[in-house]
């Protein structure tokens, strides 16, 4: 039987004061502050997972004696499948409902994670890193859409979302710090069963804190457009992951990247003529909220360039152990937390998104900048960490801001896809970013050997030239982004959004 009820975490009315309801209806402030620690949770185990696994790549390989030219498939399967889906999962997610997707999603990916830690072969490995796509295609969107729908009080939401976005961005270096410890200390295999226990935790806390049921008034699914995008999104990934190991003339690259181009334009075509479209145009075409998913886009792809190809310098360079590496990009991390948090809270509500996601773009721009300047004689604290701290002040600046504008306004029965959007973009833009470094890189070092003798000194040398093109790309790609959003955001401050009506649910 249909009833009416709040989102979880939306404020109490009549004066109640704050409680947990008998459905499980978060009422009170103290329950959403709960909720944000369960999401964000949930959120930190699918970003990390997509970093914490290239720690361990090579005792994997050694244990389970797969080929280099197979390794990719350990990141790409993960990739492929979470790149293809997440709208799809997102618009599952206002289908069936929030909550019970969020926790649908958190046991696959539980289920995957055990799989794989226990994996016997390669193929079971990447079976298991493509079902773990799959359920994280299924999370992300339903974590990001509950949190939309829980803080909707303009304060509460500022300060939410800059957890939300610190979060969102350090995933990929807690990764890698993770997956140092696990693999120096323990076994590759734990980098995987770590999941369990992030599992574990979010679901119990989403079982007790988040709503049951799911809108009455729910949209239909796009078969059509649900086939073309996730086709479109599918070859595009592809494409660019065989870029790694292919030339771009191989019609392995080409054929898959026009292919999803075709497919996506098709996709687009439709949502204008569909009667129940996956993807409406009126969550992409306001100006600001257009805005962050490209911001989403462009800083996926040059963040890429920091944790991927910082992290060789670190360790074949520098000869940094796993751990050590991982623990380099703290500085980082914590300033992109609390230039998050105050982002979102100081900065926006005063000055709007115009100047401050195009100046984090700038300032990240200049780190990547300041990277090049990394040479063999190069020490931590005064060669490394410095322009780390700039990347963190910058990312924190586009990361939070870029979130939360993407997803205000954006009416309950949308919240999903629109959310399932910024995962989109962040995942597609890094899959982009990671082959195009990484095939421009290689060109680098391999055109920095011709004429010279292969000595260990020019080999040393080579690496450095394809870290350097690498960071100058990424910078490109930050004043890209520059162009891009001050050009997009409107100016002024963000109007604050009427609180909709919560949707009716079923229990």
């Amino acid at each position: 039987m249909a009833r009416h009820a709040r989102e979880p975490g939306q404020p109490a009315e009549n004066g109640e004061k704050g409680k947990q309801g008998k459905n499980g209806e978060v009422r009170g402030p103290s329950h959403r502050w709960w909720v944000l620690g369960v999401i964000g949770l949930a959120q930190l185990m699918v970003v990390l997972d997509a970093t914490i696994v290239n720690i361990a790549l090579p005792s994997a390989q050694q244990e389970l004696g797969f080929s280099d030219g197979n390794r990719q498939w350990i990141v790409t399967a993960y990739a492929l499948a979470f790149g293809s889906l997440l709208l799809l999962g997102g618009r599952i997610a206002d289908l069936v409902g929030r909550r019970v997707v969020f926790l649908i999603g958190l046991v696959g990916f539980a289920v995957a994670s055990a799989i794989g830690g226990a994996a016997p072969s390669f193929e079971v490995l990447v079976l298991a890193r493509a079902l773990q796509g799959m359920f994280g295609a299924l999370l992300a969107p339903a974590a990001l859409s509950l949190l939309t729908t829980t803080f909707t009080v303009p304060k509460e939401r500022a300060k939410a979302f800059g957890i939300y976005g610190a979060i969102a961005g350090a995933g990929g270096a807690v990764g890698l710090l993770l997956g140092g410890v696990l693999t120096e200390y323990l076994d590759w295999r734990w980098c995987l069963y770590v999941n369990l226990l992030f599992a574990s935790l979010a679901f119990v806390g989403g079982w007790r804190l988040l709503t049951a049921g799911a809108p009455v008034d729910r949209p239909k699914l796009d078969i059509p457009g649900t086939v073309l995008v996730s086709a479109g999104l599918f070859c595009i990934v592809f494409g660019f992951s065989r870029a790694e190991t292919h030339p771009w003339s191989s019609p392995d690259v080409w054929g898959f990247l026009v292919a999803g181009v075709v497919l996506v334009a098709a996709f687009a075509w439709w949502q204008t003529r569909a009667a129940h479209p996956l993807l409406p145009m009126r969550v992409v075409l306001d100006r600001d909220r257009a805005a962050s998913f490209l911001a989403m886009f462009i800083s996926g792809g040059g963040l890429f360039g920091v944790f991927l190809f910082l992290t060789y310098f670190l360790q074949k360079s520098l000869f940094y152990s796993p751990v050590s590496t991982g623990l380099a990009f703290l500085p980082m991390i914590a300033v992109m937390i609390v230039t998050s948090v105050t982002t979102t809270n100081v900065l926006v509500p005063r000055l709007g998104a115009k100047p401050i996601v195009p100046l984090g773009m700038g300032i990240a721009a200049a780190g990547m900048v300041w990277l090049t300047a990394l040479d063999l004689n190069s020490t931590y604290a005064a060669h490394v960490l410095p322009p780390l701290i700039c990347l963190g002040l910058g990312l924190g600046m586009v990361f939070a801001t870029a979130m939360n504008l993407a997803t205000a306004g954006v009416s309950a029965r949308d919240a999903g896809v629109a959310s399932a959007m910024v995962n989109t973009s962040q995942q597609v833009g890094g899959s982009i970013g990671t082959a195009l470094l990484n095939t421009l890189a290689t060109s680098a070092a391999t055109n920095y050997l011709v004429g010279r003798r292969p000595t260990p000194a020019a080999i040393a040398q080579s690496q450095l030239e394809s870290y350097s093109t690498a960071y100058w790309w990424s910078a490109g790609f930050f004043a890209v982004g520059l162009l891009v959003t001050v050009i997009l955001y409107r100016r002024g401050v963000p109007q604050p959004h009427p609180v909709e009506e919560p949707d009716p649910v079923r229990a």
